[in-house]
């Protein structure tokens, strides 16, 4: 078994344990009323995206989402910014914890324990238990939402039971599919976008990701027979019919969105499986991106 799959199969477990986390971690995290930014790179610019949205959804405050090398450092009204990265060592994100320094709280997120983001934020929030040996994050991405979901007060066991139900359910013709575009509203478009990440890293599939009301504007010219369209949570009126039309194949279902990134975590595996290729170590990609100090 690959680490990949491993550490795929491991993510309800996970969750439960980054859930139960937030009692030791909630004083850190923002309070309900603050502004707040989230910032990381790749991934977890995309676990920001979803908890920006999630936060802001439920009446907390205010809350950006931005990658590391876009956050606005010339911003003065933030109360908290949140910095999210696995491995702790992101250049962009030190950059920008060295500009923040002193200037506004800032709580980093990592699996890594003793990385130097710890020593760069005010607050660090480690959880060595979401770490993973593959390249291609799948455990520590979901598990981090799972904590910010459980910090929003969130009950997160419906979510917990349909990851464990995605992890046995079969994946029938998904896997012969040429092309697949990844849907998403509110906090489920950072989940498409990190759906399609997941299949172009592991498995060098053609993927896109949008807004789903964005669909219709432009992308779904691409949507023909042996493709996909996939949509994260429920789907706007009308859409599923729009898609049908095209010949592509729509999917979608009632789990919970973060179940559905886990179907999309095995569908990467099944297809690298298929194409030969190791999904622990895709080509071109390294555990972190760590930059010359010379420039970018």
């Amino acid at each position: 078994m690959s680490a990949s799959a491993e550490e795929t199969s491991s993510q309800p477990e996970c969750w439960i344990r980054a859930a139960d986390a937030i009692a030791e971690h909630q004083a850190v995290l923002p309070r309900e009323g603050e502004r707040v930014a989230v910032t990381g790179c790749g991934t977890s610019w995309f676990v920001a995206m979803a908890y920006a949205a999630l936060r802001e959804g439920a009446g907390h405050g205010t809350t950006d989402a931005f990658a590391a090398s876009e956050f606005p450092v010339g911003r003065t009204d933030y109360d908290r910014v949140i910095v999210i990265t696995r491995s702790g060592t992101t250049t962009e994100v030190l950059t920008l914890l060295d500009a923040l320094r002193g200037r506004t709280k800032t709580v980093a997120i990592t699996a890594t324990e003793g990385s130097p983001v710890t020593k760069s934020a005010d607050y660090a929030i480690e959880l060595p238990f979401i770490d993973e040996r593959s390249v291609v994050q799948t455990r520590s991405a979901t598990s981090v939402l799972a904590l910010l979901r459980a910090s929003l007060g969130e009950n997160l066991t419906q979510a917990v039971a349909d990851a464990r139900e995605a992890l046995t359910r079969p994946l029938g013709d998904l896997p012969a599919a040429d092309q697949i575009t990844f849907l998403g509203q509110g906090w489920t478009i950072g989940l498409a976008h990190e759906a399609a990440l997941k299949l172009r890293e592991a498995a060098q599939v053609w993927t896109e990701s949008y807004p789903a009301m964005e669909y219709r504007h432009g992308p779904v010219s691409i949507a023909e027979p042996g493709r996909l369209t996939w949509m994260f949570g429920p789907a706007p009126e009308g859409l599923p019919e729009d898609v049908a039309a095209t010949g592509a194949t729509f999917v979608t279902d009632d789990l919970d969105p973060m179940a559905q990134l886990v179907l999309a975590h095995r569908l990467a595996l099944a297809v690298a499986e298929r194409k030969g290729l190791d999904p622990d170590s895709p080509r071109n990609l390294t555990r972190s991106v760590i930059l010359a100090a010379t420039g970018q």
